[in-house]
């Protein structure tokens, strides 16, 4: 049981908030189905979603797909453009199959590739990620050099001193671009950096963010 703050003290918001362990057990994010059966083209294709040509990757470039759910939309790149090399990581490893494309069980929070991307992406995926801001940066920091990342992505998600305003001016003093009409975040080129904030854990009952599904909220304090 929680004790309640004492007259005049602010509450302990970091009492209740999950690790990512616990976290990646929670029902909201282990039965997600934002991104399950997504796939490539369409009116909720990922081409549409990220506003990026990935069938226009440039011949034998390396995409990473995060959180790629059931990987459909990765096995129809590969049907459409054999040459790529396209890996995908889902923490819930239901793939539609294998075939040309790799697929890895793993939480993009841990994993770490043997290889540079010319393509990062990740559709809907980081709303169920507990430390967000530390998945941009590793995500980033896989690219090659001319390589691109590009995610959808909820500011309103990050509870952090200052706000959003301040996420976003970090983000930004960082390289990364953030459209707040179609809630994407992209970077070109890679980053090895920090970011002024640390991470405090996750809240799995934020309830529905923009997307209208039961999303994470990221807790963070200022460094």
């Amino acid at each position: 049981m929680t004790e309640s703050p004492a007259r005049g003290e602010a509450p302990d918001v970091t009492a209740d908030l999950l690790p990512d362990d616990a976290l990646e057990a929670s029902s909201v994010v282990a039965n997600r189905a934002m991104n399950r059966e997504r796939r490539l083209a369409g009116r909720d294709g990922y081409a549409r979603v990220l506003g990026h040509d990935i069938l226009g990757l440039p011949p034998g470039a390396r995409w990473l797909d995060l959180c790629c759910g059931s990987g459909r939309a990765l096995l129809d790149a590969a049907d459409a453009r054999p040459d790529l090399d396209i890996t995908g990581v889902d923490l819930v490893g239901y793939f539609a199959a294998a075939g040309p494309v790799r697929f890895v069980a793993a939480s993009i929070t841990t994993w770490l590739p043997g290889a540079r991307y010319d393509l990062v992406t990740c559709v809907h995926g980081l709303h169920y990620v507990g430390d967000k801001l530390g998945a941009l940066l590793r995500a980033a920091s896989w690219l090659s050099d001319h390589g691109v990342f590009v995610a959808n992505f909820d500011v309103a998600g990050i509870q952090a001193p200052g706000g959003a305003r301040r996420v976003l001016r970090a983000l930004r003093s960082a390289g990364f671009e953030y459209d707040a009409r179609t809630h994407r975040i992209r970077r070109d080129g890679p980053f090895s950096g920090t970011l002024p904030f640390r991470y405090l854990g996750a809240d799995d009952r934020a309830g529905p963010n923009y997307t209208g599904q039961p999303a994470v909220a990221s807790h963070y304090s200022a460094l």
